[in-house]
């Protein structure tokens, strides 16, 4: 291959900047460079974005040289934008920072010597402003759209050097640190300046001074390092693990160094799945680390752009906003049936548990009142007998959720799950890492095997689950870190199958302080029952025959529209109206009379505010700012189903079987012992709190009616017995 004449390439890069444009809305000329370079030249923006896209339009040799080459022409575009930002700077900048009037006062001092001349000669190649310290911008290639993502494992040797887009999960992320990429010094003898461009991670500060009065008298002037005069760009270490389902059989997921730079600092957090785009570097180190490393070189990737992506999808996380069509086919009839059906369509059956699974994904509304702080994450708990599909529903969860952890009892320890003190290699001091929890947050964390997991273990989510916040002081680091997330267990009962002997509270062998910080309580029993066994059986033996869910009366919803329609539910805050607060105050006094008659299960204030994040999930799911009363009803009837799978039979035998004849036992109770009128307002707030709804009391009432029972007055208002 012939060599390249770099300073033609400059030129190229000059003639894109200036002459490069796109057609505009209205058929006008957009010229993107010349804008960006405008605001550069005002100090308006530091990051200056060339696209590679953009760039092989015009010269499609030159794109595919940057990509080859990536690292050196950055340097020949950098260079092209600092020779043309005079000619876009259309007045005097106002905002100056300490090294520009320390960079005018040496211009100005260089200037007037000149005019006394006092320094004819040509200044020392040491002595001259490298061009890193003049120029005050950053320059980053954005990839082409045809360039295919790699495997971590696949960037290998031929990948040095060039640039390279691969997708992970990152693991690790340090704090944001300054790194010198201009050293100044200032000697003592002579009083010149020298100045030292770095290019690798360490470097070697200079002694001596190298002007020519210090080296021709040898006075051996000292050199000592100027800070104001030096230049420093913001740097932070990245570490970047490979999907779990791109490892290969028997291996361990590999992890990439990513060095961030400038503006790309602080885009991403540990948990976030990223697709980056950087060039694939050899780590340089010098002195006494080199000899002990021999032969060998440490990799890296210098990023150039990070995007965020969602969970093993092409798509990027904030990728478009819902078109008419896609929202109209979400929201018609039945929607919220359709939503919670399109969970796991494969499995069978579990209705409710779907839709309350539904809620978890779209969450509250948080709430802080004077420094106080309610969560609005909605926690779970699934407590079943073996092969009910606990685990399928959680690991579903963990897929369709945009951020999310999934771990297990036995796999999971304390500081696992909240957070560890550990060594930061680079700068050998103790930091905190984050653990499942704090990973997941703003997410979910699915833990499997809940039961299994050791008590001690088990103690570290208490303050996670209520108060969002994982608080450590270990080894002189005391923090409190963030781990606002909604909490998914999967759990069997101690004896592995339900025992309807027991009590509900040896069935689920947890401690009450953490059963009452789940919002949701399922027991998923296996009874046997010939209908519904033939179903289940049919269903199964169709998903495996054609890996596919059976033919249903309605379409499932893609995962990444479903994704899609949670972000944008996620962004109404609804509120719960004045009007709704004695619906809501009566329900809960009447949770706390049927605990009082022997209810074994947990009432505690909160069960009321997990009713409140179920209502306002809701109200989200409808796209509304206001909680309706049918919103409450929904979420009263989930936590009374929720709590009859906990009592089992007996909840069974205790619940009259017909709906008509437990609106009449309530209507009885309402009346009293003279069997006195009763208004059909007070009837449906007792009534729609306990899961019934207002077509099985008008059901109830015209069955009753028929039989003489009651009557019912001509304005519809008032249940009369006769």
């Amino acid at each position: 291959m012939a060599p390249r004449d770099y300073a033609e390439e400059k030129e190229k890069a000059k003639r894109f900047f200036q002459e490069f444009y796109r057609a505009g809305p209205g058929g006008e000329k957009e010229f993107p460079y010349r804008e960006q370079l405008t605001a550069v030249a005002h100090r308006e923006r530091v990051a200056l974005y060339v696209s590679l896209d953009e760039v092989a339009e015009e010269d499609p040799v030159l794109a595919e040289a940057v990509g080859d080459n990536a690292r050196r022409y950055g340097r020949v575009f950098a260079e092209a934008a600092q020779e043309l930002l005079p000619l876009f700077r259309q007045r005097q900048v106002t905002h100056r920072d300490v090294l520009d009037v320390y960079i005018e006062h040496r211009l100005l001092l260089e200037q007037r010597g000149r005019e006394g001349g006092a320094a004819g000669d040509p200044r020392d190649p040491h002595n001259q402003y490298p061009p890193e310290l003049l120029r005050r911008f950053e320059l980053y290639f954005t990839p082409p759209s045809t360039a295919k993502p790699r495997v971590i494992r696949e960037v290998r040797a031929d990948s040095v050097g060039k640039l390279v887009t691969v997708r992970g999960i990152v693991t690790r992320v340090t704090e944001v640190r300054p790194m010198m990429v201009v050293a100044t010094y200032t000697c003592d003898q002579c009083g010149a300046e020298t100045y030292q461009p770095i290019q690798a991670p360490t470097f070697t500060p200079l002694l001596l001074c190298p002007s020519r009065e210090c080296r021709g008298e040898r006075s051996g002037g000292r050199l000592y390092l100027q800070s104001r005069g030096s230049r420093f760009t913001k740097f932070q270490e990245m570490k970047m693990q490979e999907h779990t389902d791109q490892v290969p059989v028997g291996h361990l997921p590999r992890s990439i160094t990513v060095a961030v730079h400038g503006e790309n600092t602080r885009l991403a957090q540990p948990g976030d799945h990223v697709s980056v785009t950087g060039i694939f570097l050899p780590l340089l180190r010098t002195g006494f680390r080199q000899m002990t490393q021999g032969l060998l070189s440490e990799t890296y990737l210098e990023a150039h752009h990070i995007m965020k992506m969602n969970k093993s999808e092409e798509e990027g996380a904030g990728a478009g906003e819902l078109s008419e069509e896609e929202l109209q086919q979400i929201t018609e009839e039945d929607f919220y049936e359709k939503l919670a059906a399109s969970i796991a369509p494969e499995i069978y059956g579990h209705e409710d548990v779907k839709k309350a699974l539904l809620l978890l994904l779209v969450g509250g509304v948080e709430r802080s009142p004077h420094g106080m702080k309610i969560r609005g994450n909605i926690n779970i708990c699934l407590m079943g007998d073996p092969g009910v599909a606990k685990s399928q529903l959680l690991s579903y969860i963990d897929r369709l959720a945009p951020r999310s952890q999934y771990t297990t009892g036995r796999g999971s320890s304390g500081v696992g799950l909240t957070a560890a003190v550990l060594r930061d290699p680079a700068s050998g001091e103790l930091a905190l890492e984050g653990g499942a929890l704090v990973l997941a947050d703003g997410g979910v964390c699915c833990v499997d095997e809940f039961d299994k997991m050791l008590e001690p273990d088990r103690a570290a989510l208490h303050e996670a689950m209520e108060q969002q916040s994982v608080s450590v002081a270990k080894a002189g680091v005391t923090a409190t870190l963030n781990a606002r997330c909604a909490l998914l267990a999967a759990a069997n009962p101690p004896g592995g199958r339900y025992d309807p002997r027991r009590s509900p509270e040896h069935n689920l062998g947890l401690p009450p302080a953490l059963l009452s910080r789940f919002d949701l309580l399922w027991l998923l029993r296996d009874r046997p029952d010939r209908d519904n066994d033939r179903r289940l059986a049919q269903h199964i033996t169709f998903v495996h025959q054609h890996s596919r869910q059976p033919p249903s009366n309605f379409q499932p919803l893609d995962m990444s529209l479903m994704r899609r329609y949670l972000a944008l539910c996620k962004r109404h805050h609804p509120t719960v109206p004045p009007a709704l607060a004695e619906f809501l105050t009566a329900a809960y006094v009447e949770l706390r009379r049927e605990c009082r008659g022997g209810d074994s299960t947990f009432t505690s204030a909160r069960t009321l505010l997990a009713i409140l994040r179920l209502a306002t999930a809701l109200a989200r799911l409808r796209l509304v700012d206001v909680v309706a009363k049918e919103d409450v009803s929904e979420a009263l009837r989930l936590v009374e189903v929720a709590k009859d799978s906990l009592l089992g039979d007996k909840g069974q035998q205790s619940r009259p079987q017909r709906p008509s004849d437990a609106i009449f036992a309530v209507l009885r109770e309402l009346g009293g012992p003279g069997g006195r009128p009763v208004p059909l307002a007070l009837a449906q707030e007792r009534l729609l709190p306990r899961g019934f709804t207002p077509a099985q009391l008008w059901a109830a009432l015209r069955e009753y009616e028929e039989l003489n029972v009651l009557q019912l007055d001509s304005a519809g208002t008032r249940v009369t017995f006769v």
